[in-house]
């Protein structure tokens, strides 16, 4: 069984919509797709409706979370599964969360203005697609003026990962456990490992997460090395946690494909059963 638990769709930063994200995935091989869309469940009932046959969905969505704990805040996301989606808390979160991320974009696209590069909101609204807005979308209409060739381009400090860019608003990492916990999710740390994204926080706070209710920890991920996998998998096993593996896919908006890495079929039991919001859809 092949089962990936990390993809993104149009309703957040991915190129796919959902119809064509299940599409894919089936395409690919998937027998079980995790659809986790950052802050927002807009995705799960267009990929619902457009399943194809034989291919599983668990619902999802990836949080952005911050710890305060350290030097200076660090953040990191949290991938929450089987959750209830009308859980009045956790979707009071993300409906700030998300609105704070389209304020952030917009003052992005003014520090672009000031320095003469033509960028518009309409434009960056519109390749959102009415989704949750981020720096992919703006990363787009650089690429289509020839400022940059490729996303991870964009994101490069003297573009959005640094000069113009604007940092979010994010939750505070406890109190998004709670909700999700709340809402009857599972959650499981995304890529917690990722250096090369930037800071990561201390195995300590990992501990602190998994006395307060943390399920699982992404060890298989695209953005960590062998050693960090490794790291990864060896905390997991002394805390009792369980271990995932995805793709990450955002569509090309990034050069991973679905089923990069995959997750086993006795970890993915041991979420469902965790469950207790919503329910795998097929499969």
């Amino acid at each position: 069984m092949r089962i990936d638990l990390h993809a993104h769709s149009t309703a957040s930063d991915g190129t796919s919509t959902p119809a064509e994200l299940v599409a894919e995935a089936a395409a690919a091989g998937l027998d079980v797709l995790g659809l986790t869309d950052h802050d927002t469940t807009g995705g799960w009932e267009p990929a619902f409706a457009a399943r194809p046959e034989g291919l599983a969905i668990v619902p999802g969505a990836e949080l952005s979370l911050r710890w305060h704990g350290g030097a200076r805040p660090i953040g990191l996301h949290m991938l929450a599964y089987l959750f209830d989606p009308a859980d009045p808390a956790l979707s009071a979160a993300l409906a700030r969360v998300r609105s704070s991320r389209e304020t952030r974009a917009e003052r992005m696209v003014d520090l672009l203005a000031a320095d003469g590069i033509d960028v518009t909101w309409d434009e960056v609204l519109q390749d959102a697609s009415g989704g949750t807005v981020g720096r992919p979308h703006l990363a787009q209409a650089l690429i289509r003026r020839g400022l940059v060739g490729t996303v991870t381009e964009a994101f490069q400090p003297e573009w959005l990962g640094a000069r113009y860019r604007v940092p979010k608003e994010d939750l505070e990492v406890f109190e998004g456990l709670r909700l999700i916990l709340g809402a009857g999710g599972v959650p499981v740390f995304a890529h917690p490992r990722a250096s090369v994204r930037g800071p990561i926080v201390p195995d300590s706070l990992i501990v602190e997460l998994a006395a307060a209710g943390l399920f699982g920890l992404e060890a298989d991920h695209t953005d960590h090395n062998p050693r960090e996998q490794a790291e990864m998998h060896a905390l997991a096993d002394r805390l009792g946690l369980v271990t995932t593996g995805s793709s990450d896919y955002h569509g090309t908006n990034k050069t991973v494909r679905l089923g990069a890495r995959t997750t086993s079929p006795e970890a993915l039991a041991k979420i469902v059963a965790a469950g207790r919001g919503s329910e795998v859809v097929g499969g």
